[in-house]
């Protein structure tokens, strides 16, 4: 072989290399990536404290639980509601955002229903808004409650070598902000849950401890331990995370697999039995003239699948959804439109 064919054929295969390693950590990362909560800092300093819209005494509803404090309300338009908290589960601010009914006041002496929708990995409370939410909700008798998550928070409270402490993600979310929700913004008690990625590990997640009717996931982490994915949890948070050691979210597999088992929908399966079920993935595959798959979308699908299986096992309804496409917004905002009539009619706002 010439020497200039060489160096080409070199230079070809390094960057097939490039491109192998890539994907894979995007999809490491995307999947089902792990880390630490954002700590105070001087790029995170607290909003001033805006006063209460009303009082819980002037209301008849409870007091607000303890533990999270509300240091701004921002009305964005006539929807669009986003509170900045402080939290003692996380022991650092974060954010929410609400769309609200047609008719919501502080004082209008009654409650909806609420829609929570989950965001994946690297992502933010913001995230659902990119879909066509507002748009199929703008009718709908439902608050629709977008909390951010973390980046890589897992919706789970981390383990941190056995010894716990913030970030308690799903302490904040179940113990905090719902009954926040509740006792300030007009929440009922009737929930429907819906994430993609690893907000779909977390709605399940959430699913599982009975205070929600329906749930749903798209393209979610929901069997952690199945080979090759537990290896990408792991690659994932190290690659994608610099700096934060991946066993703090749930400890390592080979030791502490039962904690591991406690935040995995597949192994958490039988509580979600009463629970109006929705699993829907891609299969990732390259379409025509692509060189590579969707990896992100393969592993979500294998996992969506065992996940299907397991249920199915255990004699508890589900509907699926298993399609050609990728990981991404476009097939999230599809599937959304697809199992919203299932989840506002579980929680009495169908039309």
């Amino acid at each position: 072989m010439a020497p200039g064919s060489r160096l080409r054929a070199l230079l070809v295969g390094a960057v097939v290399l490039v491109g192998l390693f890539v994907l894979v950590v995007a999809a490491t990362i995307a999947l089902i990536t792990r880390q630490r909560a954002p700590v105070p800092g001087p790029g995170r300093t607290a909003a001033p404290t805006a006063p209460a819209t009303e009082r819980p005494e002037e209301s008849g509803r409870p007091e607000p639980p303890e533990g999270v404090e509300v240091l701004r309300e921002r009305r964005l338009d006539g929807r669009r509601l986003d509170l900045t908290l402080r939290s003692k589960a996380l022991d650092d601010v974060t954010e929410v955002r609400l769309l609200l009914p047609e008719g919501w006041s502080p004082g209008a002496g009654r409650t909806w229903p609420t829609l929570w929708l989950l965001h994946g990995g690297l992502d933010d409370h913001r995230a659902w808004s990119r879909s066509d939410v507002e748009e199929l909700t703008a009718d709908a008798p439902v608050i629709v409650v977008m909390p951010d998550g973390g980046r890589c928070g897992s919706y789970s409270d981390w383990h941190n070598g056995g010894r716990g402490g913030p970030p308690r993600w799903a302490t904040h979310h179940l113990k905090e902000l719902l009954p926040l929700l509740e006792s300030r913004y007009g929440a009922g008690g009737e929930r429907a849950v819906a994430g993609y990625s690893m907000g779909g590990q977390g709605a399940m997640l959430y699913a599982a401890t009975g205070k929600f009717e329906a749930a749903a996931s798209f393209s979610g982490a929901v069997h952690t331990l199945l080979p090759g994915v537990d290896l990408a949890v792991m690659l994932g948070t190290t690659a994608g995370c610099p700096g934060t050691d991946w066993k703090r979210v749930w400890g390592d597999p080979r030791g502490d697999r039962e904690v591991w088992e406690e935040h995995n929908p597949y192994h958490q399966a039988a509580k979600l039995r009463g629970v109006r079920l929705y699993v829907a993935s891609g299969d990732g595959r390259a379409g025509r003239g692509e060189l590579f798959g969707d990896v992100t979308e393969e592993l979500a699908h294998k996992a969506a699948t065992a996940f299907a299986g397991r249920l199915r096992e255990l004699g508890i309804p589900v509907e699926t959804r298993f399609y050609r496409g990728k990981h991404n917004m476009t097939y999230w905002n599809r599937e959304l439109r697809r199992a919203l009539p299932m989840l506002l009619s579980s929680i009495g706002a169908g039309g």
